[in-house]
């Protein structure tokens, strides 16, 4: 058995098409070269795997047979990875040559770091942010900071220190894999979309934290490939945004913020009556986010029982500006020294 990589990768697939290549290309591409890399394939048939560059013996390729999901696909190789960390790439994500290397640097910058982020941006439209890590409200409303800010000069781009953040967007993020696994991986109850909030979430009641990297970049296509704001998109949102709440969030403050939570998914099923093609899926994504509920609810147990973060370790990190939300702007816990 070969010793131990420093790092494993993993990139879940699902019909990608060109965009896989390019992104296991970066991979092979980086100047930190000690890690080992799984490319889950969930049941593609646009013959993306087809097209992958040369690849060594550091690359393996997990075919699950049928679409698993994102958080599945991503528990399934982290199953075999022997790394120390365990860094996620997107399909249509494109590190650049230094990606792992400046994670690696981020994650020395605080104590019990278990989560690092990195600086994303869009990459069909240079110049724009795609994400600047995960924030979340008080109200349970989670968005990916900084997303369609564009980046108005390298003085504006450089101002982006790194610094702690709620949780990594895990479309191109950094996790200690010891902390991962304690942790029981993503949720494959959700499926994808705010998997990654929810791990963000449980490592945090764990007594980790996250940096958010401003080093660290990749490109990103950004939803290239489930789409924006499609029905699979806003139906899975709607409801795992409601079982990351009840889920984790500490009692005193689920009570607290409760009734915030319900008004802000009231507030949003009103809104999605004016906007065209919302309705249904938000719709559908209240009613089985409540009737999920029960086993959610079950699932609070172990979890609290076994958890460091006090409550307010975890107010204190919840952002409480409603500008910020409308606006995707930066939630920055903690900058670094």
């Amino acid at each position: 058995m070969p010793a131990a990589p420093l790092i494993s990768v993993i990139i879940v697939n699902f019909n990608a098409g060109e965009w896989l290549s390019r992104s296991v290309q970066s991979v092979v591409d980086q100047t930190l070269t000690d890690f080992e890399c799984f490319i889950v394939d969930n049941g593609s048939t646009d013959g993306s795997l087809d097209a992958l560059p040369r690849l060594d013996e550091r690359f393996s390729i997990i075919e699950a047979g049928k679409n698993l999901g994102f958080a599945a696909g991503n528990n399934l190789a982290a199953k075999q990875a022997r790394g120390e960390w365990i860094a996620l790439l997107n399909p249509d994500a494109f590190a650049r040559p230094d990606w792992l290397e400046k994670l690696l640097a981020a994650s020395r910058l605080a104590p019990n770091v278990t989560m690092v982020g990195s600086k994303q941006f869009m990459a069909l439209e240079p110049g724009i942010y795609d994400g600047l890590g995960d924030c979340l409200h008080v109200t349970g409303l989670a968005w990916r900071a900084g997303f369609g800010h564009a980046v108005v000069n390298k003085t504006n781009e450089a101002g982006l220190q790194s610094g702690e953040v709620f949780a990594p967007c895990a479309a191109a993020a950094l996790y200690k894999r010891d902390a991962f696994e304690a942790a029981g991986g993503f949720d494959e109850r959700f499926f994808c979309y705010h998997e990654d909030v929810d791990l963000g979430f449980r490592l945090r009641l764990a007594g980790g934290t996250c940096i958010q990297s401003a080093d660290a970049v990749v490109d990103h296509v950004s939803s290239g490939i489930s789409g924006r704001a499609s029905d699979f998109a806003v139906y899975h949102g709607t409801r795992n945004r409601m079982w990351t709440f009840v889920k984790n969030m500490p009692g005193p403050l689920l009570f607290l913020l409760l009734p915030a939570h319900i008004a802000l998914n009231l507030a949003l099923l009103f809104w999605a009556m004016f906007r065209k093609g919302r309705f249904a899926p938000t719709f559908r994504g209240v009613r089985h986010g409540i009737k999920g509920l029960p086993p959610i609810w079950r699932s609070r147990k172990a979890l609290h029982a076994a958890r460091i973060a006090s409550s307010m370790d975890i107010l204190s990190a919840l952002a409480w500006s409603p500008i910020k939300v409308v606006t995707r702007g930066v939630h920055m816990i903690k900058p670094s020294k």
